[in-house]
């Protein structure tokens, strides 16, 4: 499942945590390892960049936090980030640089490249997502299953099981969330991919794809800048 490894969904010069995500082949592999990570790559920070807020919780000095936000370790917030109003960030989350986690949005066990906005009323959990990836108002990652098996991945016949529980949506770069979408456990959606509004999205969405109506629509014309 070539669409599904790292090096076909990310730019891994976009992210803090590129020395992890180069180690494994497919992301929700990294999922298990990124508290360890933090912490070992917090205390490494350069210290005229970065200041320790409190247990394990490194942040930069160019990033913006609201006071009321409530951010527990480990964390580690990057560059002219902006963490908003009632964020509620739980632990085991990088936030890329020019990030944006707005008003009553979750975070728990993520990694956000750069450039990602998560600004309304978002759950992401156990999830990755790529470079200037975009979640709208709402919309949320399911990383349970309802019958609390483990979670596969699943394109057309193929299946990859994850042997893990707990695995939320991988996010690849340039991709837009509709507002009030859900990603299902285990959904791997290509860079450059659209999902309509108010969709359930499950399983392996190509790149530079339009998912309407549960219709996916593949190759999407890309502006070029």
């Amino acid at each position: 499942m070539e669409e599904c490894k790292i090096q076909n969904l990310y730019n891994l010069e976009e992210t803090i945590a590129k020395e992890l995500l180069e180690k494994y082949t497919y992301p929700w592999e990294v999922l298990p390892k990124i508290e360890e990570f933090i912490i070992k790559l917090g205390e490494s920070l350069n210290k005229e960049l970065y200041e320790k807020i409190g247990e394990n919780i490194w942040v930069a000095k160019s990033a913006k936090i609201a006071k009321t936000a409530s951010i527990t370790g480990p964390v580690i917030i990057d560059e002219n980030a902006e963490i908003r109003h009632c964020a509620f960030i739980r632990g085991k989350a990088i936030i890329g640089k020019n990030s944006v986690v707005g008003n009553s949005t979750e975070l728990k066990n993520v990694i956000l490249f750069n450039n990602v906005q998560v600004p309304h009323y978002n759950y992401v959990g156990d999830s990755i997502l790529g470079y200037k990836a975009h979640m709208g108002a709402g919309s949320i990652t399911s990383n349970v299953k309802s019958d609390k098996k483990l979670v596969v991945i699943k394109s057309n016949s193929n299946k990859i099981e994850t042997k893990m529980k707990k695995v939320g949506a991988m996010i690849g770069d340039d991709v837009e969330i509709g507002c009030g979408s859900v990603l299902n456990p285990g959904t791997v959606i290509g860079k450059n991919t659209n999902i309509y509004p108010l969709s359930s999205v499950r399983g392996v969405i190509p790149e530079n794809s339009i998912l309407k109506n549960n219709s996916i629509s593949t190759n999407k014309i890309i502006p070029k800048e």
